[in-house]
């Protein structure tokens, strides 16, 4: 059975921007839940990546010094323009957000030391929880077209789960680990499905 293919996102920035004011509107979006944010403005609504480009991007990001979606910024932004579209996704992910902070951190200073204040901060923290939870749920879907298979997939991520939840393994020994074994693996299985594929389509003779 040949392999799933994740097809080609249909859309793309139209300009440098485009690419400003659609990382400034995430950025302004991203309150507690910055991954849920990204993936349903990149994927569902600008389509600029599909859901496994984004597990794979996001994957990158997160293994790259700075914070990951500034990196992620970096990455689309230079992929389609270059590295004057990187620095206009970057300043779109930081102007204006760094405006909206200052603004509140002035505002929060003023009632920080009140009962509801703190109150309201705990609740937002549960909310933000239940974002990443439900976007880690969404993304699962990308798997399936993974070229480790299923059910290798499922047995890294409850590894990475109870190594990052219960044994508190910090996280640059998670990525030197299962994360460069799995790197590896992954390169065997794209060796073996190319040395398929050229099996099963031989060049014609002359």
């Amino acid at each position: 059975m040949p392999a799933l293919q994740d097809p080609d996102p249909p859309n793309a920035p139209r300009s440098r921007a485009d690419l400003f004011w659609s990382f400034s509107w995430l950025a302004l979006q991203g309150f507690g839940g910055v991954l849920a944010v990204v993936q349903r403005e990149l994927v569902e609504r600008k389509r600029w990546l599909t859901n496994a480009q984004f597990v794979e991007e996001w994957a990158v990001a997160q293994i790259l010094p700075g914070p990951n979606v500034v990196n992620l910024a970096l990455m689309i932004g230079g992929r389609y323009f270059g590295a004057s579209g990187a620095f206009s996704a970057l300043a779109g992910m930081l102007l204006l957000p760094m405006l909206a902070a200052l603004a509140l951190a002035l505002a929060f200073g003023a009632v920080a030391d009140l009962q509801s204040a703190q109150g309201a901060l705990r609740g937002m923290g549960a909310v933000a929880a239940g974002l990443l939870t439900a976007t880690g749920i969404k993304l699962m879907s990308a798997l399936k077209i993974n070229v480790m298979g299923l059910r290798l997939c499922l047995v890294l991520v409850t590894l990475s789960f109870i190594a990052i939840a219960l044994l508190r393994v910090p996280m640059v020994w998670l990525v030197l680990g299962l994360g460069l074994l799995s790197c590896l693996w992954a390169w065997r299985c794209l060796g073996e499905r190319a040395a398929a594929a050229s099996g099963a389509n031989p060049s014609p003779r002359n």
